[in-house]
């Protein structure tokens, strides 16, 4: 059964807990740092050519690498600290989903 959003969310969070990573407080900065940094190693795997999931048997048994598993871990990250903040990020998605719907198209111009 898929999760919602929300279950993800507070999952997220009690596994970062349980992993001792709430120890110390995080500033916002810092959080977005993790995010961020997540993005980088995606953009690397983007860069190598490694658009698929692969679990490394080698270097780090077990452990699934690529591309997509990137992105989760920028989800992770972000779920994590939108929980700890006290964000629902669920319903923030919603409402900014439904704005953009009302947007131009190219937002009245943009390139990317």
């Amino acid at each position: 059964m898929s999760k919602t959003i929300k279950e993800l969310q507070k999952l997220a969070w009690q596994n970062a807990e349980s992993k001792g990573f709430h120890e110390f407080k995080r500033s916002v900065p810092e959080a977005l740092c993790l995010i961020h940094s997540e993005v980088s190693e995606a953009l690397e795997d983007y860069r190598d050519g490694n658009m698929k999931t692969w679990i490394n048997q080698e270097d780090k048994p077990g452990k699934p690498e690529g591309f997509p598993s990137e992105l989760a871990d920028v989800m992770i990250r972000i779920f994590d600290t939108a929980e700890d903040l006290g964000i629902d990020l669920e319903h923030e998605i919603e409402i900014k989903m439904a704005y953009n719907a009302t947007r131009p198209r190219l937002h009245g111009g943009k390139k990317i």
